[in-house]
């Protein structure tokens, strides 16, 4: 006699959250940074209100310490936009100040980046501090009494700074041996958070890629003078971008938003910006595909809160 066992198979289901917190690790980026702006004190804000019959009380006034506009100014801080940029774009957010999410596999490439921005920042202050002089003076003769030499640090170097760092989202090791309670309390804590944030990489992907298609729908349709509207290649080439970090980033914890990312790209596979300029059928084709994704996610945006998004383990 024989006898057949019909073995079951039994998947764990891990949730979105949960896949979330065993494959991201916080990065946080902080800058230090010369204020280039100071508050008059008492005296010059009552001279000023005195000026207008105010009451020095009811006045808020600052002077302006440098000329900002100037190149090697405007050099630095385009190293600090580019900084936050790269760390906003390979990350998601989290629900704590200065804190995102970034793929634990992605951290070797975050460090060499943020290396370099560190090292071209340094470069640039350099070149700044060349200029300081020059700086300083311009501003003692445009400032006139305002200016105050002790507004001024002797040298700009060790003035602005780019810092990273991965501060721990997981309750200390140490804590279950102390408390085996509160632990378990942390560890409910931050499971709230990491639920906290795919709701927010969630929304924020949507309303991405909502804004996106509105952009490229409203540059499609319709005509100006008797012309198609113009629009820049960023308006197409921008969803490249959109689709690369939400493949890069998404924990796929909404159905609906994967299909409405998958129809987008379906869309737009193999279009170029010269082809919708060029060619009005096809212009009028996207135009009229990208006006039903965009009533989707409308739609999408309005069922779907924030925060009273149901999931399901996977």
């Amino acid at each position: 006699m024989s006898t057949t066992l019909n073995e079951t198979t039994s998947t764990v289901s891990i949730t979105p959250s949960e896949r979330m917190q065993a494959t991201m690790a916080a990065a946080r980026v902080r800058f230090t940074w010369l204020g280039v702006r100071k508050s008059l004190n008492t005296q010059q804000k009552k001279r000023a209100a005195d000026s207008f019959g105010a009451e020095g009380s009811f006045l808020s006034a600052n002077k302006k310490l440098i000329d900002t506009s100037h190149p090697a100014y405007k050099a630095v801080t385009a190293i600090r936009s580019r900084a936050v940029h790269y760390w906003k774009s390979i990350s998601l957010p989290f629900p704590e100040p200065g804190l995102r999410l970034i793929r634990q596999t992605a951290i070797d490439e975050f460090d060499y980046r943020m290396s370099e921005y560190r090292g071209d920042l340094e470069e640039a202050v350099a070149e700044l501090d060349q200029h300081y002089e020059e700086l300083r003076s311009a501003a003692q003769r445009r400032l006139g009494e305002l200016f105050n030499s002790a507004d001024y640090p002797p040298s700009l170097i060790g003035m602005f700074a780019i810092e990273h760092d991965y501060p721990s989202v997981e309750p200390p090791a140490y804590l279950r041996q102390l408390n085996s309670a509160l632990y378990t309390q942390e560890c409910q804590r931050m499971q709230s958070r990491f639920e906290e944030a795919v709701q927010f990489a969630e929304q924020a992907f949507i309303e991405e890629l909502s804004k996106l298609v509105e952009h490229l729908h409203e540059r499609l349709s319709g005509q100006v003078d008797g012309k198609p509207k113009v629009f820049r290649d960023s308006a197409v080439t921008n969803f490249t971008e959109f689709f690369d970090r939400f493949r890069s980033l998404s924990v796929r914890s909404n159905e609906e938003l994967d299909a409405f990312v998958a129809q987008a790209q379906s869309i737009l596979r193999g279009v170029q910006p010269h082809q919708l300029r060029d060619n009005d059928s096809l212009r009028d084709r996207i135009a009229g595909q990208l006006s039903e994704v965009r009533g989707s996610l409308d739609d999408l945006l309005v069922d779907r809160p924030r925060r009273n998004i149901l999931r399901k383990p996977r």
